[in-house]
């Protein structure tokens, strides 16, 4: 049961892939932050270019 537990920890498969999942929220996290802030301008603009029709 040791040696399993030793190995276990010493492997290091798939700690790029959590890695890169990290990155991806990251960026998740950020673009959604950017789409709150810049939604209500957005909407804004396209209501009066809609309204000059």
């Amino acid at each position: 049961m040791k040696s399993m537990t030793r190995r276990f920890l010493k492997c290091e498969f798939g700690g790029t892939a959590i890695e890169y999942s990290l990155i991806a929220v990251l960026i998740s996290i950020a673009g959604v932050a950017a789409l709150t802030l810049i939604g209500p301008a957005v909407f804004a603009m396209f209501t009066d270019a809609g309204g000059a029709f």
